[in-house]
């Protein structure tokens, strides 16, 4: 018949969201570049538009919820849902890259310095002859104490997921919100201890390289850990509305990806930046 359906995949009405998400992101942009230039009006021109990209993603995802609960759903579009999820999980992979390429090329080709009185000191001579890394002077979080605790937390979070993704797919909605609860209490539990750890860091941002990729690269993995809770946190919401079953819960599978994402890129910056990076060099009292 003519205009009958006959293929797996759901044609989409026009949205608007894809232009003013655009918008809302160019503002955004110019807001920032005015704010870090110190132009009059800069800061409420990024806040401006960075509500109006919450705003669209919001209202965005408000209709991907509506089509999946629509039945529109089907497991072809379920199968390339899950594809981009994983090529963003891939993106995120090679940001952090590049915060570990930074971090290891300061490591094994140092600058000779160090940090006296909280004054860095360029060394030449026969004091440069072997520089250190970090500089010398400089003291460092002790990995095995807050780090190692955030680490195990990490850990547990990770099976609570695990423990909810399989109470879903077994159709135990109460294990289901029991896992997620545990999950974003673990996560919000790790982000105030790294809140406590920025607070108490020994070394400023700036200065030394060490200091820079140490916070650049823990400080982003921060506010992943702030995202993938938010993640969860929806999740928990939908959960009590009645959302997911077995067979479709794609919102729910990509969350739990995201999380273990972030916890494999915690163990690599445990093992690198905390214990490798800091070797040898003075703990913090």
């Amino acid at each position: 018949m003519a205009g009958a359906k006959n293929h797996d995949y759901h044609i989409l009405p026009p949205s608007p969201w894809p232009l003013i998400g655009s918008f809302a992101a160019l503002v955004m942009a110019a807001g920032a570049i005015m704010w870090m230039h110190e132009a009059a009006g800069g800061g409420w021109v990024f806040l401006a538009g960075t509500a109006g990209v919450l705003f669209t993603m919001f209202s965005w995802w408000t209709d991907v919820i509506r089509e999946a609960n629509g039945g529109d759903h089907t497991p072809v579009v379920q199968l390339h849902l899950r594809y981009g999820m994983i090529l963003f999980i891939a993106s995120e992979v090679m940001f952090f890259v590049g915060w570990f390429w930074a971090f290891f090329d300061f490591a094994l080709f140092p600058v000779p310095m160090q940090v006296t009185d909280g004054a860095v000191e360029i060394l030449t001579g026969a004091a440069a002859a072997a520089p250190s890394f970090p500089a010398t002077g400089i003291e460092v979080i002790p990995a095995f104490e807050l780090p190692l605790l955030n680490t195990l937390i990490l850990l547990l979070s990770g099976t609570t997921i695990t423990w909810a993704h399989h109470a879903l797919i077994h159709g135990d909605r109460d294990g289901l919100k029991k896992g997620l609860w545990l999950t974003i209490i673990l996560g919000l539990i790790f982000s105030s201890i790294q809140a406590y750890e920025y607070a108490h860091a020994p070394f400023g941002f700036g200065g030394t390289n060490y200091s820079s990729a140490f916070f650049m690269a823990t400080g982003f993995h921060g506010f992943h850990v702030l995202i993938g809770t938010v993640f969860l946190i929806v999740c928990l919401i939908r959960s009590y509305k009645g959302d997911f079953t077995p067979r479709q819960h794609f919102g729910f599978e990509a969350a739990a990806w995201y999380w273990h994402f972030v916890d494999v890129v915690w163990l690599f910056l445990f093992v690198s930046i905390y214990v490798w990076g800091g070797w040898g060099a003075p703990v913090h009292g």
